[in-house]
């Protein structure tokens, strides 16, 4: 198996098979987890996520069996900055400008945190182009 350095693999198990769909169960661990002293720490995280994989042509897999699965760790980049960087920016941006405008913070922070609801929308409505883009392979 090579691995590119541009590559976030993470081992799993297949739990389901559909049609033209794998569903791979992965444990993603916080760097906690992986610290020797976890066990006098209550901070350690341990998640047990599913993932989504398009089933490759003349592959066959079984329920139960171990893969990695692999992604692009640009798109790793992408996914933060549409979850965390572009709806701070808008907050941050809009309340600055609308305490300017209106001398008000606290209907200037009901409004900043109010356009998060269109931009959040607009997320949903365009998710089955974002599962397009971000898409999981089978190693």
């Amino acid at each position: 198996m090579s691995v590119s350095k541009d590559t976030i693999v993470h081992p799993g198990i297949i739990n389901k098979i559909e049609n033209d769909k794998i569903i791979v169960n992965i444990i993603a661990q916080s760097a906690c987890a992986s610290c020797h002293a976890k066990g006098m720490c209550s901070v350690s995280d341990l998640e047990e996520k599913s993932i989504e994989v398009l089933k490759k042509s003349g592959k066959n897999y079984k329920t139960g069996e171990k893969v990695n699965v692999a992604m692009e760790s640009s798109l790793g980049t992408k996914a933060v900055m549409i979850g965390y960087v572009i709806p701070f920016l808008i907050v941050l941006i809009s309340l600055i400008i609308l305490i300017i405008i209106t001398n008000n913070e606290g209907f200037a922070g009901l409004i900043s945190l109010a356009l998060l609801i269109p931009y959040y929308f607009s997320i949903y409505f365009l998710r089955d182009k974002l599962k397009k883009t971000f898409t999981f392979k089978i190693q």
